[in-house]
């Protein structure tokens, strides 16, 4: 099988011939082992793969997101990075004490739309891998970019009327866009945010459903209209919504298993695609190739039902080549068994 068709059987629940692949490297790894990199992706070819996205407009991104110094992100956000190969903070929000009367200061990266939908297309005519876009839409992360994080909490309790109306805003652009993307020939629209602490959702869910469910339901809908497939990325311990992301349809979920618990979603198994991934808080950093394995058949054996399993795992700071090649030898070993 292409590597299209084993993610296709594995969003279907239609028995793939194995477990399809999906490496994602950060620039902190490729930086300190290019060779360790190039070596996983040789002896295991990856199942997907993310389209380009080439702008005839340029955003007004300035700097690098992943060096040390300063980043402005196409809204206008401004980061701040102390160390190479890992994204940094906003240290100064755009929208301060005045509230959301600043939103001059904020652009909307309209740039985004002028994407070349003719490479997109030829691109995925000329792969048989998966296709994913690009991240298209993450209201809730850059809405802390733009306002910082505790400023946002603190209008979500008691929700200004400017931030209502740029909510709306930037929610008409996000839709602009996956519906464009939508009708290319990718496979997949990715959407993202980070919604998880540690133990616990960020917010409450009966919050997260009042404002934030409403506009990850229209992205899926977008993408299902035009028979594309939709992914989602999350960090943290969203266990939570979980229900919310099946009943809205979403395909695949790539979020942090072992921080919400293996076993605890396994009441979940055949509803939902679990895109990944392998702990990279302790596992892929300090276990051993013997406890990855473990690791991957307990995923296997919780969370496999003739499909529903991608193996996604991250090779970010800190992790062990080793370690993260053994994850794709596990994933390959455990469905043969």
């Amino acid at each position: 099988m292409t590597g299209r068709t084993l993610v296709e059987r594995t969003l279907d629940f239609a028995g793939p011939g194995r477990i399809p692949r999906d490496l994602w490297t950060l620039p902190w790894a490729n930086a300190r082992y290019p060779r360790e990199v190039d070596s996983i992706r040789r002896r295991f070819p990856m199942d997907l793969s993310t389209a380009p996205e080439r702008l005839a407009t340029p955003t007004r991104e300035h700097g690098d997101a992943y060096a040390r110094g300063t980043f402005t992100d196409a809204w206008g956000a401004k980061f701040v990075q102390a160390t190479d190969g890992i994204i940094g903070e906003v240290k100064e929000p755009l929208v301060t004490d005045d509230g959301w009367q600043q939103l001059d200061r904020v652009h909307i990266p309209r740039e985004r739309l002028t994407f070349d939908r003719d490479a997109v297309n030829e691109f995925c005519r000329s792969s048989d891998t998966f296709v994913v876009s690009p991240v298209i839409a993450r209201p809730f992360e850059q809405l802390q970019f733009i306002r910082g994080t505790e400023n946002l909490y603190m209008d979500l309790v008691d929700m200004p009327a400017g931030l209502r109306a740029f909510l709306l805003k930037m929610h008409s652009f996000y839709c602009e866009l996956t519906e464009a993307w939508a009708r290319t020939d990718v496979d997949a629209i990715f959407f993202m945010d980070d919604w998880g602490a540690q133990n616990a959702l960020l917010i409450s869910p009966d919050l997260w459903r009042s404002v934030f469910k409403p506009l990850y339901r229209d992205y899926i809908t977008i993408a299902h209209r035009h028979n594309k497939r939709a992914f989602m990325h999350s960090d943290g311990h969203i266990t939570a919504i979980y229900p919310d992301l099946i009943e809205m349809g979403l395909d695949a979920i790539n979020s942090q298993l072992f921080c919400m618990g293996v076993d605890r979603l396994e009441q979940f198994a055949g509803s939902i695609t679990f895109w990944g991934e392998v702990d990279r808080q302790r596992l892929l950093v300090d276990a051993s190739p013997r406890e990855v394995e473990e690791a991957v058949g307990h995923v296997y054996r919780a969370l496999f039902r003739d499909g529903g399993c991608i193996a996604q795992c991250e090779f970010g700071a800190g992790a062990r080549p080793e370690n993260v090649s053994a994850v794709f030898e596990a994933w390959q070993n455990v469905h043969r068994a």
